[in-house]
């Protein structure tokens, strides 16, 4: 498991996470995730040693921490730009308690999102042949 390479690329779910907060509009944040899990997937397929898959699903549920908590962080400032969100989460039953709500469903999210990113890693494993270490040159 390259633990090193699932924190490195967790970092753009910390650019999306603000990203949503500040600038990037719930219609073209699909759009952004789309690029994201390909790059990631080629990256995966190309880096991690075997088990592309766990790669993912590992790297979708760390990408919904750094997600969560800037939406957390940023609570009302993301809602204020997301009012289709917003009414989703004034529609659940735990509507006097939205950050909850949030918490609660973060998790969830990105477990699905590290499905679908594994699925693609998976894919991405079968397709793209593997770094291969430089072979030193250099004896004792």
């Amino acid at each position: 498991m390259n633990w090193k390479l699932i924190g490195l690329l967790s970092l753009f779910g910390l650019a999306m996470g603000l990203g949503t907060v500040f600038f990037i509009p719930s219609n073209i944040e699909p759009v952004c995730w789309l690029v994201i899990f390909l790059f990631c997937a080629y990256v995966i397929a190309k880096r991690a040693p075997g088990m592309h898959f766990l790669h993912g699903l590992l790297l979708g549920l760390a990408n919904s921490v750094w997600i969560t908590a800037a939406h957390l962080l940023f609570f009302y400032r993301y809602l204020a730009g997301h009012a289709r969100e917003a009414a989703m989460i004034e529609s659940m039953t735990l509507h006097d308690a939205p950050k909850l709500v949030m918490a609660l469903t973060g998790p969830i999210v990105g477990l699905i999102s590290g499905i679908i990113l594994g699925l693609f890693a998976f894919v991405a494993g079968k397709v793209v042949k593997p770094s291969t270490a430089p072979i030193s040159t250099n004896t004792p």
